[in-house]
């Protein structure tokens, strides 16, 4: 057993000790216990008040060196890799020990580079964020010529940037950002304003995904602007950026909603649904993830996304979501009327956006919402406990008496994705509930165990297999969410307060009440 597993065994029972007491309960002269894996009890032995004070001592110095220990040594891993095999790549291949560029970014480099450039901070990992800077300022070059999704560069590389500028007032990567901004404009020069999903960044060229039904555009993809945007034209003072993304919520809130649903493909040309399909996880899901922290974005002034919010909310609860015969409640998908009852993986994030949600709400529907929260997030929850691993597949069903598992081989697997503990980092956040840190540990023991590699940390291509193939991919999420979000579940509230901070969907900080910028929409 390596000595990080090791240490995670013994802070597994010491953390047992901890959630027992923060529930409430207490030890009684007498107890029994089942182990003590440091020695300061033996097995067997009964438990003395005597000692409660020592414990806690013990346990909370345990408790901090771990919390250090463990991200950091796991962020520290996956970057030290990344810089020795693939630095300027987009991400690292662990297993060949080299790296990846893709086509998802338009001849962009070093994706993991700007993805990680804010962990790196936040962590305090100064000597490796010094050199995720220095790429930035030497190597990151713009004038780049290919096909690049709007998405992925607004998420990633402006997410990014912005976030490493808002926590180190370093210009460079404010002047990254908005030159990179400028060049995804040519993308709205569409009938409607929607933009096109895909953009040539040098020609300024943009045209929809291949696979789009009917060249529509996508709905998780042009609803997932608005964040960024409006810091852009915050920091350049330029309104561009913002009258963009005014008008997508304009022809949003002109078109009509069946059932008062969105479906996930909209016409860029006409404004109008090309089909009825429906979905909280891809191709739908940081739409609404968006609403509410626009609106939380903007110290709560922006009141039309939180009507947008409440009322997405409403027609989703009323016609998507559902309990299992097992009890778990779930968030299926909508096809013209038809439900398929599954979730995808990147539906998880729900969990942690409607407790979000929830703590806005009206008294009376406050604990409606928390309680919902609490089950989609428990049920995110059995995909990973159900699963050998113990993490969770790319999408798991609710059919032919399957609950919360894959039944499909093509869904078995996990690509490091962050969504499950992204929910927990804001289940905790907001009910200091402990069984969510204790989630969170098991989801550590299960990356050291099947993720870890001799060169950085890879999918898995079978949850329900002890003995995984590997994908051969460290996706640059891994380390803006995955790592970010699990740190976080274990610092004080007010690192990255939710009272001063929104997180992308990248999970890149931006201020809160920083943009009170207004477009004129005509």
């Amino acid at each position: 057993m390596s000595f990080g597993l090791a240490f995670l065994a013994h802070f597994n029972y010491y953390s047992e000790i901890l959630i027992f007491c923060e529930k409430g309960q207490k030890f009684r002269d007498g107890d029994v216990l089942p182990k003590f894996p440091l020695g300061l009890h033996s097995p067997g032995e009964t438990w003395h008040l005597s000692v409660l004070d020592t414990v806690f001592r013990k346990l909370s110095v345990l408790l901090s060196t771990f919390i250090q220990f463990s991200f950091l040594q796991m962020m520290k891993f996956a970057w030290d890799n990344y810089k020795q095999y693939a630095l300027g790549k987009n991400e690292l291949r662990p297993l060949t020990k080299n790296g990846h560029i893709g086509n998802m970014f338009g001849g962009l480099r070093g994706a993991t580079v700007v993805d990680a450039l804010d962990t790196l901070y936040i962590m305090e990992l100064e000597e490796e964020f010094q050199e995720a800077k220095k790429w930035v300022e030497k190597s990151f070059d713009l004038n780049v010529n290919g096909e690049a999704s709007l998405f992925e560069v607004n998420i990633r590389y402006i997410g990014g940037l912005l976030a490493a500028y808002y926590l180190t007032g370093e210009e460079v990567f404010k002047s990254k950002a908005l030159e990179l901004g400028e060049k995804l404009l040519p993308a709205f020069n569409t009938p409607t304003g929607i933009p096109r999903g895909v953009i040539n960044l040098g020609s300024g060229m943009s045209w929809s995904w291949g696979w789009a039904s009917a060249g529509s555009s996508i709905l998780a993809e042009f609803g997932t602007l608005h964040l960024e945007f409006l810091h852009l034209s915050e920091l350049s003072g330029n309104p561009v950026f913002a009258e963009k993304v005014m008008n997508i919520r304009k022809v949003l809130n002109r078109v009509e909603k069946p059932q008062g649903l969105y479906p996930n493909f909209l016409s860029p040309v006409t404004g109008n649904w090309v089909q009825h399909h429906v979905s909280i996880g891809g191709l739908g899901d940081s739409f609404y993830e968006y609403l509410i922290k626009s609106w939380l974005m903007s110290d709560k002034k922006d009141s039309e996304a939180k009507k947008m919010y409440d009322d997405a909310l409403e027609a989703i609860e009323k016609h998507l979501v559902k309990k299992s015969a097992g009890g778990l409640t779930y968030i299926a998908e909508w096809r013209g009327g038809i439900l398929d009852h599954k979730m995808g993986h990147l539906a998880c994030f729900s969990g942690g956006m409607i407790a979000l949600g929830a703590e806005h709400a009206g008294q009376e529907r406050k604990q409606h919402y928390m309680d919902l929260a609490t089950e989609i997030t428990n049920t995110c929850h059995e995909s990973y406990a159900r699963s050998d691993t113990k993490l969770g597949p790319e999408a798991f069903r609710f059919d032919a008496g399957t609950e919360a598992m894959a039944t499909r081989l093509s869904e078995r697997y996990y690509i490091l994705r962050p969504e499950v503990v992204e929910s927990y980092m804001y289940m905790w956040r907001l009910t200091h509930d402990p069984k969510y840190r204790q989630w969170g540990w098991e989801v550590v023991k299960a990356l050291e165990k099947h993720c870890r590699v001799e060169a950085g940390f890879s999918g898995i291509r079978d949850v329900y297999t002890t003995t995984p193939t590997h994908d051969n991919m460290q996706q640059s999420f891994f380390l803006a969410e995955t790592l970010k979000y699990l740190y976080l579940l274990f610092c004080e509230d007010d690192v990255l307060s939710l009272d001063d901070w929104v997180f992308n969907t990248e999970a890149h900080p931006l201020p809160v009440n920083h943009t009170n910028f207004k477009a004129s929409v005509q």
